[in-house]
């Protein structure tokens, strides 16, 4: 296939990716997004294959096969409620695969068949070696960080943060190994003698120690990060692993690899920062802080719930909707464990049919990963401009007859309003949900959320707790609005 042709073929590709990228931006183009970044996507697989600068195809069908199977497993035992376990996984296959990749592109190029005449190729000039340390460092940092993740979404491990004693220092040992590192496999490329023979002069040692030790870093890091800066710590695995495929298109000379990796990097990092600026603190502090593995002592809790906090049935819950004309509903992460998404959805045709406004107050954090909310409720056929952003559902709350409160705690918590900097939520944007006429929570207990800090809106003089499953207490609610 001539050169030209290829070129024009990835070029359409990467503007594929980059108009699918695009649609991603908004709910109502998002399935024509995927579809367009998945067509630029075959056509890059097709003419990569058909350029025949490849292994076997009999190994590449294999791998085919293999995957395919894999994946389609994940995909049909995986629910949506555990799609922040997926693009986890997603994520640290991606990085780990990029570093296994160039790691194999390394080894090849020290193969005595690839050394003319004795002279050095250019296939270890300075640009390999740098693309090759930075898809080893990104992809061995990516791959355990984004497994470290899985487990703790999946419930493996305490979703709370884990303070190792002395992990800054043993961060800061590990980076300066890795730095070291990259160095090594940078300098022999910059020190090779012009006559050299590379298999003599270069070794892959330093690049599969490098793997490891990033590996090793990214567990560190991840680590002490606890479940409720888990949307930025995906978001910021997924642009490491763009940035890994990137380094791998650069050690390939793969113009559609190093687009594509380029704009999953960048659009992770932009996630990253909006997602750090929608809880009002810093990415460092988010990495290293490790906000809420200090939880909240009894005697805090009684401070303030004790003789204030009123439980209700869902009978008296009902009596409140039948009196309504505007229903918020605030949905958190114990509405996706409960998978309650489709009794609420019940629950808002109910009130429809009753003329009762229903909307939905979405907070950028609610939820494990970025969106996450988003795609429970259109997984539920919840019509998209019901789903209000904070921005523009805070403003309504005062006109709002009841607010239900669905498994969400510090995205509410008027604690974060206080300028306390002892308060880990401290300054974080929250839905202004206290300003209701009346809220109703639906939780299990009383237990802290993520930030380990009791919430005072539980106690509020206009708060009602509904105590129990999310799921089991809606349809009571359902059923009881029907029968009204």
């Amino acid at each position: 296939m001539p050169v030209e042709f290829i070129d024009l073929l990835y070029l359409l590709a990467a503007v594929l990716f980059i108009f699918g990228l695009k649609g991603l931006s908004h709910p109502r183009t998002a399935v024509r997004g995927n579809l367009m970044g998945s067509t630029g996507m075959l056509i890059a697989i097709v003419v990569t294959l058909l350029d025949k600068r490849i292994v076997s195809f009999e190994v590449i069908v294999a791998g085919l096969v293999v995957g395919g199977l894999v994946g389609a497993i994940m995909a049909y035992r995986a629910s949506i409620n555990a799609m922040p376990q997926v693009v986890a996984v997603f994520n640290g296959l991606g990085g780990g695969a990029s570093a296994l990749a160039v790691g194999a592109a390394l080894e090849e190029s020290l193969r005595p068949a690839l050394v003319v005449g004795g002279v050095a190729l250019e296939k270890f000039a300075v640009q390999f070696a740098i693309s090759v340390a930075i898809a080893g460092l990104i992809g061995g940092l990516s791959f355990l960080g984004s497994a470290v993740a899985f487990v703790k979404l999946q419930g493996l491990v305490s979703e709370r943060p884990m303070l190792i004693p002395g992990r800054h220092v043993i961060n800061i040992g590990l980076a300066l190994t890795c730095v070291g590192l990259s160095i090594w496999i940078v300098g022999q490329a910059v020190w090779m003698d012009e006559g050299a023979v590379v298999s003599d002069v270069v070794t892959s040692l330093p690049f599969w120690i490098l793997v490891g030790v990033a590996s090793l870093l990214g567990l560190m890091l991840v680590i002490p990060i606890g479940g409720a800066d888990m949307p930025v710590v995906i978001a910021l695995l997924n642009a490491y692993a763009g940035l890994a495929a990137a380094g791998h298109g650069w050690v390939l000379n793969n113009s559609v690899l190093i687009i594509a990796g380029s704009l999953v990097g960048a659009a992770g990092f932009i996630l990253t920062v909006l997602m750090s600026r929608a809880m009002n603190r810093s990415l460092l502090n988010i990495m290293f802080a490790g906000v809420g593995a200090a939880v909240s002592t009894g005697a805090d809790s009684e401070d303030v719930y004790e003789g204030h906090v009123k439980s209700a049935s869902s009978d008296e819950v009902v009596m409140l909707l039948d009196g309504a004309r505007r229903v918020v509903i605030a949905p958190g992460y114990g509405m996706a464990t409960a998978q309650a998404q489709y009794a609420v959805q019940e629950l808002v045709s109910v009130l429809d049919s009753k003329g009762v406004e229903v909307e939905f107050a979405i907070h950028p954090v609610a939820g494990r990963m970025p969106g996450h909310m988003n795609v429970l409720l259109a997984e539920a056929n919840i019509p998209y401009d019901r789903l209000k952003d904070m921005d523009e559902i805070n403003v309504t709350f005062r006109q709002t007859d009841v607010v239900l409160v669905l498994g969400a705690n510090d995205v509410v918590n008027p604690k974060a309003r206080d300028a306390d900097p002892s308060i880990p939520i401290a300054g974080m944007p929250i839905l202004n949900v206290d300003e209701a006429r009346s809220v109703v929570v639906i939780k299990r207990s009383l237990s802290p959320g993520f930030a380990g800090i009791p919430n005072p809106l539980f106690a509020a003089d206009n708060s009602l707790m509904l105590f129990g499953d999310a799921k089991q207490m809606v349809m009571e609610l359902v059923a009881g609005v029907k029968e009204g």
